[in-house]
C-alpha cells in the first residue's frame, strides 16, 4: 500500500451543515477497518467539534484549531501545538470591539470584516501571529501553525511521511495540508482554488465524495493514477474510469 493514511477536513468535506451522515461514517469505518490511519484536520475548536461529531472515535487522531491542537480520541489526551493567545491581545481585541470572538487553546477566531482590527491589535502589541481564512471566518494563530504543521505532528506519531497520506478538503485553508500530501484531493463542492491544486477531484460532493474516494482507495490504492503517467488533474467519475483534465470543471 502506498497510501497508509487519509487526512480529511470536516466542514464542507465529510460534514454537511456540521453533520456527518451515516453513509459517510460507514465509509470512514471501512477505511479504519482496512488498517489505514484516519486523521481529521479541522479549523473547529475541540469542544465545538465534540458537540457536532459524537463519533470522533472513528479517527486515529484529530488536528483541531487549524493545526494548533492535537487530540487522541482513544485516551482523550490533548496536546497544544502552539502557545496560548496573550491576555493583552484579547484585551486589545475587546477594546477594538471585535465581535463575535472565539478563543480556543491557541486559536483566536472571528468573522469578516474584522481583519483590520485583528491586524491593528497584532501590530500594536508586536506579536508574532498570522491570520488565515476559512470562508467567512478569520483565525489568528502563532506564525508557523497551520493545518500542515498539525498534520505533520499527527503523522509523526505513526512514523508516516506526508507522501504516504491522502488529503481531502474543500476550502482555501485546507491548501496548507493538501499541498504536503502525496495525493491532494478536492471534493466536487470545493473552492476553485482547491480544485486547481488537487490531483483528484471527486464527482460526489462533501461526504459522498469522501466515500467515493475511500472506496476507490481500498479497491486499487489509486495505483492507476500513478501508473498512467499522465499530467494534469484526474477526476473520479461514476463508472470508475479516470479522466485526465487540465481544466477546472
Amino acid at each position: 500500500m502506498q497510501y497508509l493514511a487519509l487526512a480529511t477536513d470536516y466542514d464542507g468535506t465529510i460534514a454537511d451543515d456540521g453533520v456527518v451522515d451515516e453513509p459517510t461514517l460507514a465509509a470512514l469505518e471501512r477505511l479504519r477497518g482496512a488498517a489505514r490511519r484516519l486523521i481529521l484536520v479541522t479549523g473547529r475548536a475541540l469542544t465545538d467539534l465534540q458537540q457536532a461529531m459524537p463519533r470522533l472515535d472513528v479517527f486515529d487522531l484529530v488536528v483541531a484549531e487549524n493545526g494548533a491542537l492535537l487530540y487522541d480520541p482513544a485516551n482523550h489526551e490533548e496536546r497544544a501545538l502552539g502557545i496560548a493567545p496573550p491576555p493583552a491581545f484579547l484585551r486589545r481585541l475587546s477594546e477594538l470591539g471585535v465581535a463575535p470572538l472565539w478563543v480556543g487553546r491557541v486559536v483566536v477566531a472571528t468573522r469578516k470584516p474584522n481583519e483590520d482590527k485583528l491586524l491593528r491589535a497584532i501590530y500594536d502589541l508586536g506579536l508574532n501571529l498570522h491570520m488565515t481564512y476559512n470562508k467567512g471566518a478569520v483565525m489568528v494563530l502563532p506564525v508557523g501553525v497551520t493545518k500542515a504543521s498539525g498534520l505533520r505532528a499527527a503523522l509523526a506519531q505513526f512514523d508516516l511521511s506526508p507522501l504516504n497520506c491522502i488529503g481531502i478538503g474543500d476550502a482555501e485553508n485546507d491548501l496548507a495540508f493538501l499541498d504536503i500530501c502525496g495525493m491532494p484531493v478536492a471534493v466536487a463542492n470545493a473552492a476553485p482554488a482547491v480544485k486547481e491544486r488537487a490531483a483528484l477531484v471527486t464527482t460526489g460532493t462533501r461526504g459522498a465524495g469522501v466515500a467515493e474516494l475511500i472506496d476507490q482507495l481500498l479497491s486499487t490504492d489509486l495505483v492507476e493514477f500513478h501508473a498512467s503517467g499522465e499530467a494534469g488533474r484526474v477526476i473520479l467519475v461514476a463508472d470508475d474510469d479516470r479522466v485526465a483534465s487540465p481544466e477546472v470543471p
